[in-house]
Protein backbone atom coordinates (compact mmCIF):
# COMPACT_ATOMS: atom_id res chain seq x y z
CA UNK A 1 0.00 0.00 0.00
CA UNK A 2 1.15 3.56 -0.80
CA UNK A 3 2.47 4.86 2.49
CA UNK A 4 1.21 8.27 1.74
CA UNK A 5 -2.18 7.02 2.81
CA UNK A 6 -0.92 7.43 6.22
CA UNK A 7 -0.25 11.23 6.39
CA UNK A 8 -4.13 11.75 6.70
CA UNK A 9 -5.63 13.60 8.74
CA UNK A 10 -6.85 12.89 11.86
CA UNK A 11 -10.83 13.07 11.56
CA UNK A 12 -12.11 16.52 12.92
CA UNK A 13 -15.42 14.60 13.79
CA UNK A 14 -15.96 14.82 17.19
CA UNK A 15 -17.73 11.47 18.81
CA UNK A 16 -20.91 12.48 19.34
CA UNK A 17 -21.46 14.16 15.66
CA UNK A 18 -20.58 10.51 14.63
CA UNK A 19 -22.73 8.67 16.61
CA UNK A 20 -25.46 10.93 15.92
CA UNK A 21 -25.05 10.43 12.39
CA UNK A 22 -24.87 6.52 12.90
CA UNK A 23 -27.96 6.51 14.50
CA UNK A 24 -29.76 8.65 11.71
CA UNK A 25 -29.77 5.75 8.65
CA UNK A 26 -28.76 2.31 7.47
CA UNK A 27 -24.84 0.62 8.65
CA UNK A 28 -22.85 -1.68 6.82
CA UNK A 29 -19.65 -3.67 6.82
CA UNK A 30 -17.79 -4.14 4.21
CA UNK A 31 -16.24 -7.95 3.54
CA UNK A 32 -12.39 -7.64 3.09
CA UNK A 33 -11.19 -9.21 -0.16
CA UNK A 34 -8.55 -11.68 -0.55
CA UNK A 35 -6.49 -13.38 -3.54
CA UNK A 36 -6.06 -16.81 -3.58
CA UNK A 37 -2.80 -16.42 -2.21
CA UNK A 38 -4.66 -14.88 1.14
CA UNK A 39 -3.30 -11.21 0.67
CA UNK A 40 -5.65 -8.48 0.82
CA UNK A 41 -6.23 -6.94 -2.63
CA UNK A 42 -6.52 -3.01 -2.02
CA UNK A 43 -7.65 -2.18 -5.38
CA UNK A 44 -10.69 -4.35 -5.96
CA UNK A 45 -11.80 -3.79 -1.98
CA UNK A 46 -11.48 -0.06 -2.63
CA UNK A 47 -14.05 -0.55 -5.74
CA UNK A 48 -16.31 -2.26 -3.82
CA UNK A 49 -16.48 0.09 -0.94
CA UNK A 50 -16.93 2.89 -3.98
CA UNK A 51 -19.55 1.05 -4.91
CA UNK A 52 -21.43 0.71 -1.47
CA UNK A 53 -21.02 4.31 -0.84
CA UNK A 54 -22.80 5.20 -4.32
CA UNK A 55 -25.91 4.02 -1.99
CA UNK A 56 -27.23 5.69 1.03
CA UNK A 57 -25.45 4.81 4.09
CA UNK A 58 -24.88 6.13 7.29
CA UNK A 59 -21.77 4.74 8.45
CA UNK A 60 -19.11 2.49 7.19
CA UNK A 61 -17.46 0.10 9.45
CA UNK A 62 -14.09 -1.96 7.59
CA UNK A 63 -12.18 -4.58 9.67
CA UNK A 64 -15.26 -5.32 11.63
CA UNK A 65 -16.79 -8.66 11.63
CA UNK A 66 -18.15 -9.29 8.19
CA UNK A 67 -14.68 -8.18 7.42
CA UNK A 68 -13.21 -10.65 9.12
CA UNK A 69 -11.54 -8.92 11.65
CA UNK A 70 -10.76 -11.99 13.70
CA UNK A 71 -8.58 -13.03 10.56
CA UNK A 72 -6.71 -9.82 9.97
CA UNK A 73 -3.14 -8.52 11.69
CA UNK A 74 -3.01 -4.92 13.75
CA UNK A 75 -1.46 -4.02 10.48
CA UNK A 76 -3.54 -5.11 7.85
CA UNK A 77 -6.30 -3.58 9.82
CA UNK A 78 -4.46 -0.15 9.71
CA UNK A 79 -4.33 -0.89 5.65
CA UNK A 80 -7.65 -2.07 5.72
CA UNK A 81 -9.16 1.25 7.37
CA UNK A 82 -7.28 3.65 5.12
CA UNK A 83 -8.44 2.16 2.43
CA UNK A 84 -12.09 2.55 3.08
CA UNK A 85 -11.48 6.01 4.58
CA UNK A 86 -9.67 7.03 1.16
CA UNK A 87 -13.05 5.86 -0.30
CA UNK A 88 -15.36 7.75 2.18
CA UNK A 89 -13.81 11.02 1.49
CA UNK A 90 -15.16 12.54 4.64
CA UNK A 91 -18.72 12.08 3.25
CA UNK A 92 -19.41 9.65 6.12
CA UNK A 93 -18.42 8.23 9.81
CA UNK A 94 -15.69 5.75 9.00
CA UNK A 95 -15.65 2.84 11.91
CA UNK A 96 -12.67 0.65 12.22
CA UNK A 97 -12.97 -2.64 14.04
CA UNK A 98 -11.36 -3.17 17.08
CA UNK A 99 -10.14 -5.88 19.62
CA UNK A 100 -8.33 -8.89 21.30
CA UNK A 101 -6.38 -8.34 24.28
CA UNK A 102 -6.20 -4.89 25.87
CA UNK A 103 -2.33 -3.83 24.94
CA UNK A 104 -3.55 -5.25 21.38
CA UNK A 105 -6.66 -3.21 21.20
CA UNK A 106 -4.67 0.00 22.34
CA UNK A 107 -2.12 -0.31 19.70
CA UNK A 108 -5.62 -0.81 16.76
CA UNK A 109 -7.02 1.97 18.52
CA UNK A 110 -4.15 4.41 17.89
CA UNK A 111 -3.73 3.03 14.58
CA UNK A 112 -6.76 3.32 13.18
CA UNK A 113 -6.77 7.41 14.45
CA UNK A 114 -3.79 7.77 12.41
CA UNK A 115 -5.15 6.19 9.38
CA UNK A 116 -8.26 8.25 9.74
CA UNK A 117 -11.14 6.30 11.15
CA UNK A 118 -14.07 8.37 12.60
CA UNK A 119 -14.66 5.98 15.33
CA UNK A 120 -14.01 2.16 17.20
CA UNK A 121 -16.33 -0.72 17.04
CA UNK A 122 -14.58 -2.62 19.86
CA UNK A 123 -14.94 -6.08 19.61
CA UNK A 124 -15.40 -8.60 22.48
CA UNK A 125 -11.43 -10.11 23.89
CA UNK A 126 -10.50 -13.21 22.08
CA UNK A 127 -11.42 -15.67 23.98
CA UNK A 128 -11.25 -14.43 27.23
CA UNK A 129 -13.80 -14.56 30.19
CA UNK A 130 -13.57 -11.64 32.46
CA UNK A 131 -15.45 -10.22 35.50
CA UNK A 132 -17.04 -6.98 34.86
CA UNK A 133 -14.55 -5.21 36.99
CA UNK A 134 -11.55 -6.43 34.19
CA UNK A 135 -14.00 -6.05 31.11
CA UNK A 136 -14.35 -2.30 32.52
CA UNK A 137 -10.54 -1.94 32.76
CA UNK A 138 -10.28 -3.10 29.26
CA UNK A 139 -12.65 -0.61 27.60
CA UNK A 140 -11.74 1.93 29.76
CA UNK A 141 -8.28 1.77 28.50
CA UNK A 142 -9.38 1.74 24.77
CA UNK A 143 -11.37 5.05 25.27
CA UNK A 144 -8.30 6.65 26.68
CA UNK A 145 -6.10 5.33 24.45
CA UNK A 146 -7.28 7.12 21.46
CA UNK A 147 -9.93 10.80 20.86
CA UNK A 148 -12.02 8.37 18.71
CA UNK A 149 -15.69 7.77 19.77
CA UNK A 150 -16.39 4.11 20.62
CA UNK A 151 -18.71 1.81 20.56
CA UNK A 152 -19.22 -1.11 22.88
CA UNK A 153 -20.10 -4.45 21.21
CA UNK A 154 -21.77 -6.62 23.86
CA UNK A 155 -21.90 -10.45 23.10
CA UNK A 156 -20.28 -13.54 23.47
CA UNK A 157 -17.98 -13.29 26.26
CA UNK A 158 -17.73 -9.53 26.86
CA UNK A 159 -21.25 -8.42 28.38
CA UNK A 160 -21.38 -5.28 30.05
CA UNK A 161 -24.21 -4.75 32.58
CA UNK A 162 -26.10 -1.62 32.79
CA UNK A 163 -24.26 -0.06 35.59
CA UNK A 164 -20.62 -1.05 34.42
CA UNK A 165 -21.80 0.94 31.13
CA UNK A 166 -23.08 3.94 33.37
CA UNK A 167 -19.72 4.21 35.14
CA UNK A 168 -17.51 4.04 31.49
CA UNK A 169 -19.87 6.68 30.12
CA UNK A 170 -19.59 8.76 33.50
CA UNK A 171 -15.63 8.77 32.94
CA UNK A 172 -15.08 8.50 29.19
CA UNK A 173 -17.22 10.69 26.88
CA UNK A 174 -15.60 9.43 24.11
CA UNK A 175 -17.53 6.53 25.14
CA UNK A 176 -20.63 6.99 22.42
CA UNK A 177 -22.10 3.92 21.37
CA UNK A 178 -23.35 0.63 22.41
CA UNK A 179 -24.32 -2.31 19.92
CA UNK A 180 -26.33 -4.92 21.26
CA UNK A 181 -25.11 -9.02 20.02
CA UNK A 182 -26.74 -10.92 22.98
CA UNK A 183 -30.31 -10.32 22.79
CA UNK A 184 -31.38 -10.29 25.98
CA UNK A 185 -34.56 -8.00 26.51
CA UNK A 186 -34.38 -7.18 29.75
CA UNK A 187 -30.93 -6.11 29.51
CA UNK A 188 -31.13 -3.71 26.68
CA UNK A 189 -34.32 -2.20 28.44
CA UNK A 190 -32.01 -1.26 31.57
CA UNK A 191 -29.76 -0.26 29.48
CA UNK A 192 -32.07 2.09 27.59
CA UNK A 193 -33.92 2.97 30.40
CA UNK A 194 -30.92 4.49 32.26
CA UNK A 195 -28.81 5.82 29.57
CA UNK A 196 -31.18 7.22 27.49
CA UNK A 197 -29.65 9.02 24.30
CA UNK A 198 -26.44 9.54 26.29
CA UNK A 199 -25.63 6.86 23.82
CA UNK A 200 -26.09 5.69 20.26
CA UNK A 201 -27.80 1.91 19.46
CA UNK A 202 -27.07 -0.48 17.21
CA UNK A 203 -28.37 -3.48 16.23
CA UNK A 204 -25.69 -6.62 16.43
CA UNK A 205 -27.75 -9.38 16.25
CA UNK A 206 -27.23 -11.79 13.19
CA UNK A 207 -28.83 -11.47 10.92
CA UNK A 208 -29.74 -8.11 11.93
CA UNK A 209 -33.12 -7.46 9.55
CA UNK A 210 -34.56 -10.16 11.91
CA UNK A 211 -34.71 -8.09 14.82
CA UNK A 212 -34.99 -4.63 13.58
CA UNK A 213 -38.53 -4.06 14.19
CA UNK A 214 -38.78 -5.34 18.45
CA UNK A 215 -35.58 -3.74 18.45
CA UNK A 216 -36.84 0.07 17.27
CA UNK A 217 -39.43 -0.10 20.15
CA UNK A 218 -36.22 0.07 22.21
CA UNK A 219 -34.81 2.90 20.76
CA UNK A 220 -32.36 1.54 18.62
CA UNK A 221 -32.55 2.92 15.10
CA UNK A 222 -29.94 1.63 13.13
CA UNK A 223 -28.43 -2.14 12.50
CA UNK A 224 -25.51 -3.39 10.72
CA UNK A 225 -26.78 -4.88 7.44
CA UNK A 226 -24.52 -7.46 5.80
CA UNK A 227 -26.48 -8.19 3.01
CA UNK A 228 -26.16 -4.80 1.99
CA UNK A 229 -22.50 -6.39 0.51
CA UNK A 230 -24.51 -7.41 -2.41
CA UNK A 231 -28.02 -6.24 -2.21
CA UNK A 232 -27.77 -2.63 -1.14
CA UNK A 233 -31.02 -1.41 -2.99
CA UNK A 234 -33.29 -4.23 -1.17
CA UNK A 235 -31.46 -3.60 2.14
CA UNK A 236 -32.13 0.29 1.94
CA UNK A 237 -35.72 -0.51 1.05
CA UNK A 238 -36.22 -3.03 3.80
CA UNK A 239 -34.52 -0.53 6.07
CA UNK A 240 -37.07 1.97 4.83
CA UNK A 241 -39.80 -0.41 5.98
CA UNK A 242 -38.90 -1.33 9.37
CA UNK A 243 -38.62 3.18 10.15
CA UNK A 244 -42.12 3.22 8.54
CA UNK A 245 -42.89 0.64 11.21
CA UNK A 246 -44.45 -0.93 7.87
CA UNK A 247 -44.65 -4.45 9.64
CA UNK A 248 -46.39 -6.05 6.69
CA UNK A 249 -43.53 -5.37 4.08
CA UNK A 250 -41.09 -6.42 6.87
CA UNK A 251 -42.59 -9.77 7.04
CA UNK A 252 -43.09 -10.35 3.47
CA UNK A 253 -39.52 -10.12 3.27
CA UNK A 254 -38.44 -11.78 6.22
CA UNK A 255 -40.61 -14.67 5.10
CA UNK A 256 -39.36 -14.32 1.45
CA UNK A 257 -35.51 -13.49 1.81
CA UNK A 258 -34.20 -13.38 5.31
CA UNK A 259 -35.83 -16.52 6.79
CA UNK A 260 -34.92 -19.18 3.75
CA UNK A 261 -30.97 -16.97 3.72
CA UNK A 262 -30.46 -17.37 7.39
CA UNK A 263 -31.36 -21.53 7.24
CA UNK A 264 -28.69 -21.78 4.40
CA UNK A 265 -26.27 -19.66 6.76
CA UNK A 266 -26.67 -22.03 9.68
CA UNK A 267 -26.17 -24.75 7.72
CA UNK A 268 -22.34 -24.80 7.87
CA UNK A 269 -20.29 -23.29 10.67
CA UNK A 270 -18.86 -20.02 10.17
CA UNK A 271 -21.20 -19.60 7.45
CA UNK A 272 -21.67 -15.76 8.53
CA UNK A 273 -18.90 -14.14 6.49
CA UNK A 274 -18.91 -16.99 4.01
CA UNK A 275 -22.41 -16.28 2.77
CA UNK A 276 -22.08 -12.39 2.02
CA UNK A 277 -19.06 -13.43 0.14
CA UNK A 278 -20.78 -15.70 -2.19
CA UNK A 279 -23.47 -13.29 -2.55
CA UNK A 280 -20.86 -10.74 -3.71
CA UNK A 281 -19.25 -12.94 -6.15
CA UNK A 282 -23.02 -14.20 -7.36
CA UNK A 283 -24.24 -10.30 -8.16
CA UNK A 284 -20.52 -9.74 -10.12
CA UNK A 285 -18.23 -8.54 -7.59
CA UNK A 286 -15.87 -11.19 -6.34
CA UNK A 287 -14.49 -10.76 -2.94
CA UNK A 288 -12.68 -13.75 -3.07
CA UNK A 289 -12.26 -16.87 -0.75
CA UNK A 290 -12.51 -16.11 3.25
CA UNK A 291 -9.18 -16.94 5.02
CA UNK A 292 -9.32 -20.43 7.07
CA UNK A 293 -10.20 -21.51 9.23
CA UNK A 294 -13.94 -20.43 7.77
CA UNK A 295 -14.94 -22.29 4.39
CA UNK A 296 -16.55 -21.10 1.37
CA UNK A 297 -20.17 -21.94 0.26
CA UNK A 298 -20.31 -25.38 -1.15
CA UNK A 299 -21.34 -24.75 -5.03
CA UNK A 300 -24.75 -26.18 -4.78
CA UNK A 301 -25.28 -23.81 -1.91
CA UNK A 302 -24.04 -21.52 -3.87
CA UNK A 303 -27.08 -21.84 -6.46
CA UNK A 304 -29.52 -21.48 -3.76
CA UNK A 305 -28.50 -18.26 -2.90
CA UNK A 306 -28.56 -17.49 -5.99
CA UNK A 307 -32.18 -18.58 -6.29
CA UNK A 308 -32.72 -16.50 -3.39
CA UNK A 309 -31.07 -13.25 -4.70
CA UNK A 310 -33.13 -13.88 -7.83
CA UNK A 311 -36.34 -13.90 -6.05
CA UNK A 312 -35.55 -10.93 -3.53
CA UNK A 313 -33.37 -8.70 -6.03
CA UNK A 314 -33.40 -9.80 -9.93
CA UNK A 315 -32.14 -6.93 -10.85
CA UNK A 316 -28.86 -7.36 -8.99
CA UNK A 317 -28.31 -10.69 -10.69
CA UNK A 318 -29.50 -9.00 -14.24
CA UNK A 319 -26.47 -6.40 -13.85
CA UNK A 320 -23.64 -9.17 -13.04
CA UNK A 321 -25.00 -11.26 -15.98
Amino acid sequence: MDSGHWEMDVTSMSPVDMARRLGGGLLSFPVTHFGDDGRFREQSYREHCAWMLSHELSGLFPAGGTGEFFSLTPAEVKTVVAAAVAEAGGRLPVISGCGYGTAIAVEIARDAEQAGADGLLLLPPYLVGAKQEGLERHIEAVCRATGLGVIVYNRDNAVVDDETLARLCERNPNLVGYKDGVGDIELMTRIFARMGDRLTYVGGLPTAETFAIPYLTMGVTTYSSAIFNFMPEWALAFYRAVRADDRQEVLKQLRQFVLPYIALRNRGRGYAVSIVKAGCRLVGRDPGPVRSPLTDLSPGEHEELRMLIEVAAPDELAAAA
